[in-house]
């Protein structure tokens, strides 16, 4: 009984530190994107099929916790080291490349470079699909919106970038 008691507590610990680690990273993009989501810049580039400025953090919140409950789900499904290390590279990386992309477009206003950053944001995704699926379909199925919103945010960077079509 003790054992168990044990393991649940240490599993409530894993799923803080995961939602610690999205989170903090949606914290770090914020940073950078919330104050210039307002600026003559980005209306100057803002295509007509971006959504208001209220949809994207209830979005982001959502994506977040599907991150993170994808991320409890392979850690603590993981059987080997291997798996463990493979899942801290893919998912650090993704977290990695989510913040940089608002400091990119953002921070230093660069469109061009944040396009870059996406595709690498995107095969981020696949390839934490791709491990989750091995050890974990229901951690791969949560990271689906996020793919989808990753895919969408392409099309408006790059719809920022050549100017088609403005609001």
């Amino acid at each position: 009984m003790k054992k168990r008691g044990k393991k649940q507590k240490n599993k409530l610990l894993i799923f803080i530190v995961c939602l610690l680690a999205v989170y903090l990273t949606g914290a770090i993009g914020t940073i950078f994107t919330g104050p210039n989501t307002k600026g003559a810049w980005y209306e100057s580039i803002k295509p007509s099929i971006t959504p208001p400025n209220w949809v994207f953090p209830i979005v982001w919140n959502i994506l977040f916790f599907l991150i993170a409950v994808s991320l409890f789900l392979v850690w603590t499904n993981a059987k080997e080291n291997k798996e463990k290390r493979c899942i801290i590279i893919c998912y650090g990386a993704n977290l990695f490349l989510n913040a940089l992309w608002s400091f990119l477009y953002f921070g230093i206003k660069s469109p061009s470079l944040a396009m870059i950053d996406l595709a690498l944001l995107w095969l981020s995704i696949l390839s934490m699909m791709g491990i989750s699926y091995k050890i974990d379909r229901r951690a791969m199925y949560l990271l689906i919106p996020y793919l989808i919103w990753i895919t969408f945010a392409g099309v408006l960077n790059y719809l920022s970038m050549t100017g088609i079509p403005y609001s």
